[in-house]
């Protein structure tokens, strides 16, 4: 594989979280990883439009936006056709939401201190 073929391979990540510093690091730590970086947004109404503007492969999104709540934003992307895959973020853990996180459409949930291209990787391999 040349690194053409890796650029062409990798996914295409939308960062919706409404601390540009959070967005920041995020975005260093992606691309560092192989993943393409290809927008950001800090609030759900940008999330929703970025997201159907530029069509990502993978949304990495903040539970807790300043105007709608994450988890509704995976339930209206999720009903999009072609919808991207959805990861959800806090810095929170996962038990705090309950059964939010499984009704929403995302594949999983990752803290924001446990981002990383391995922990993404994971939520992304395909199941037995």
């Amino acid at each position: 594989m040349t690194a053409c073929d890796d650029v062409e391979m990798s996914l295409r990540v939308l960062i919706a979280d409404d601390h540009a510093g959070f967005r920041s690091r995020a975005r260093a730590l992606l691309r560092l990883e192989g993943y393409d970086v290809v927008g950001e947004a800090a609030d759900g109404a940008s999330a929703l439009s970025v997201a159907r503007r530029l069509r990502p492969d993978l949304v990495l999104l903040d539970v807790r936006l300043p105007d709608v709540d994450g988890f509704e934003i995976a339930r209206q992307l999720a009903r999009d056709d072609a919808p991207p895959t959805v990861i959800l973020i806090s810095s929170r853990d996962a038990a705090d939401y309950g059964g939010r996180i499984a009704d929403s459409g995302a594949i999983g949930f990752i803290t924001k201190a446990d981002l990383s291209g391995s922990s993404l990787a994971a939520l992304l391999a395909p199941g037995p």
